[in-house]
């Protein structure tokens, strides 16, 4: 009988691909208690064993449930991949209002809960993570403030300090209306402030910015409504300098950044990355990329993240 199951398991080795002794696929989506609210997360993967990677989200406010699998559909095979809709975003907001105001000490908070609550739940020492943009400035404040935490973190076109990247994109696109002779797009540049004032400097700025990129601008009434609940957690994180207050960073780190970033300005990502002290770190360029190399370069993207995880960095 022994030899028979020895025979049985050596079989369904050679014809399942990747089948193995006492491990399972996890594909769940549920609500869990964070910072004393509901709080929705989606977890896939194919082997419960394998590291968490947690992913946050950019906006503020911008769920990444309905489109992540675009770029975590080969990380599933070799991370447990965790989605997040942060509080008053994604579903999370649909479960339950956040009572307290929304500030960047709350949202860390929030996230280094999230975190232990999964190192618990799934017995792991360190986690993953990844954050874009405004989850990359969140996922930076995180990697700063409790390196312990973390195996590595992925920076994917992060804040660094948002109010010098307003300033060097708006001078960079009014040098292009200008030299155009675009005097409809000069007029509205020219009325910027950085920082920004109101939710009307973030639209024109996004407009235009959007325009040069070939892409279709935000609506002006979505960014009003957005600004409404956003805009000053997002002022507050824009003056964050971490070229200031983040020299060195005590957990591996690794930058991805599109070579047409203009939103999270790529030289800026490039220069901070240059001064940081890290035990281990390194850029990552993607050059037919702009704010989202995750998504307009996914395979490569997926490429380099499975090998630093193999590489154990």
């Amino acid at each position: 009988m022994k030899i028979n199951l020895i025979k049985l398991f050596s079989l369904l080795l050679i014809i399942i691909p990747g089948f193995s002794f006492g491990l399972s696929s996890i594909h769940n989506k549920e609500a869990v208690e964070i910072g004393g609210i509901k709080q929705w997360i989606s977890i896939s993967g194919t082997n419960e064993n394998n590291p968490v990677l947690l992913f946050l989200h950019g906006g503020p406010g911008n769920s990444a449930m309905g489109y992540a699998h675009k770029f975590t559909n080969e990380l599933q095979k070799h991370f447990l991949v965790v989605l997040w809709d942060q509080r008053e975003g994604g579903k999370t907001v649909k479960l339950n209002s956040s009572t307290t105001p929304l500030t960047i000490s709350l949202m860390e908070s929030d996230g280094v809960e999230m975190i232990n609550y999964l190192r618990a739940r799934f017995s792991q020492n360190k986690i993953y993570l990844m954050g874009h943009s405004w989850g990359g400035f969140l996922g930076l404040k995180i990697a700063v403030d409790h390196p312990e935490l973390l195996e590595a973190y992925f920076a994917v076109s992060p804040m660094i300090f948002q109010d010098e990247s307003e300033r060097l994109s708006l001078e960079w696109m009014r040098a292009r209306a200008s030299s155009k002779k675009n005097t409809e797009e000069l007029k509205q540049l020219m009325m910027i402030n950085i920082p920004f004032r109101s939710w009307e400097d973030l639209y024109y700025h996004r407009k235009w910015l959007a325009s040069e990129m070939g892409n279709k601008p935000p609506a002006r009434d979505f960014v009003e409504i957005w600004a409404k609940k956003w805009f000053n957690l997002f002022s507050e994180a824009s003056k964050i300098n971490f070229f200031a207050e983040a020299p060195a960073v005590k957990c591996p780190i690794y930058f991805f950044v599109g070579s047409r970033d203009y939103q999270t300005y790529f030289k800026l990502t490039e220069d901070f990355y240059k001064m940081l002290k890290a035990e281990k770190k390194d850029l990552f360029w993607f050059a037919d990329s702009a704010h989202n190399p995750n998504l307009t370069e996914s395979v490569k993207f997926q490429e380099i993240v499975i090998s630093l995880l193999k590489s154990k960095h």
